[in-house]
């Protein structure tokens, strides 16, 4: 097996950034450094509550956990209680966390991850706002010549879900979105034109099921509610799964198909704030270091979940 890639999971728990945590734990070509959280899906101290319950069922040791920022860079905070819920990850009874929060900010932990590892070793996986990241790389900008590549979940290059173009993560924070996708590092953005092929239909949620431990049974009663919450604001037969995607396009990039393309993101438009506009119109230029995703292998994306899950394994929360 080649040598796992690292990642840091800058997060918003949230049930897919749940799925998302599980999926990077289980799978054993990801190495996850730690567990970052920023406020987006609710307010960051219900998130990190949310992502430190996600590490105590999944049974995650050794790896930090710490909290970021408390609001965009200069928006006003925006939650989606109508898809999460009020505790952000609805659903599922939450045991205890177990999980100590390390005392740094995320901010500095990120850093400090990147500029401790040799160049090309750290993989930067938001699936959140991107303010955490667009932070880190203003506070200290050497991290940009040493990420490998940041793989993040947001916009999306036709339709939007938080207006009629701009995706949730990245309209809550543009500013700090345009920071992160005109670094020069390499990024790939996992938008909504790929995640919306991520449905956890009946017949996945029976997969799940089927694995028989708690952690599955976890993401099981996760699907319920965000199916119904799907079903009931946006009209999902079955729910999109965000951002487990951004993941396995680590795990395995020919599980999605990308496009190298320019993209830009909208600061000033009355109506579309927050749009990710790629330039889709040519073959992009040699030195473009953006690329969007564009399909997804369903069924290899939902074996990955599954495997992770098995692999996993029961989870002793009485010990």
């Amino acid at each position: 097996m080649s040598t796992p890639r690292k990642i840091i999971l800058d997060c918003d728990p949230g049930h897919d950034d749940a799925v998302a945590i599980l999926l990077a734990h289980g799978n054993p070509k990801i190495e996850l450094l730690a567990v970052t959280t920023v406020v987006g899906n609710q307010t960051l101290e219900k998130v990190t509550d949310n992502a430190l319950v996600v590490g105590t069922i999944a049974g995650i040791t050794g790896v930090p956990f710490a909290a970021g920022c408390a609001r965009p860079l200069v928006r006003e905070i925006e939650n989606a209680p109508e898809v999460h819920g009020e505790s952000g990850m609805d659903g599922p009874a939450q045991p205890a966390s177990r999980i100590v929060l390390d005392e740094r900010h995320a901010v500095d932990l990120i850093i400090e991850l990147i500029m401790s590892h040799e160049p090309g070793e750290i993989t930067l996986v938001p699936t959140g706002a991107l303010t955490n990241i667009a932070l880190a790389v203003r506070r200290e900008p050497r991290i940009v010549e040493r990420v490998r590549e940041v793989v993040l979940m947001g916009g999306g290059y036709h339709t939007g879900n938080w207006s009629a173009v701009a995706e949730f993560n990245i309209k809550i924070d543009p500013e700090a979105a345009h920071i992160v996708f005109n670094e020069k590092w390499p990024v790939v953005m996992v938008g909504l034109d790929l995640t919306h092929q991520a449905l956890a239909t009946k017949e996945v949620v029976q997969r799940i099921e089927k694995v028989g431990t708690g952690p599955a049974k976890f993401v099981r009663e996760l699907m319920d509610f965000f199916a119904q919450a799907y079903l009931d604001h946006q009209g999902f037969d079955a729910p999109p799964v965000h951002d487990p995607c951004a993941v396995a396009y680590v795990i395995d990039p020919t599980v999605v198909r990308t496009l190298r393309a320019p993209v830009s993101v909208e600061l000033r438009g009355e109506l579309t704030l927050g749009m990710t506009v790629a330039d889709l119109r040519a073959p992009a230029a040699e030195d473009c270091h953006t690329s969007v995703a564009v399909d997804l292998d369903h069924e290899r994306f939902w074996d990955l979940v599954v495997d992770s899950l098995e692999r996993i394994g029961e989870v002793d929360l009485t010990a």
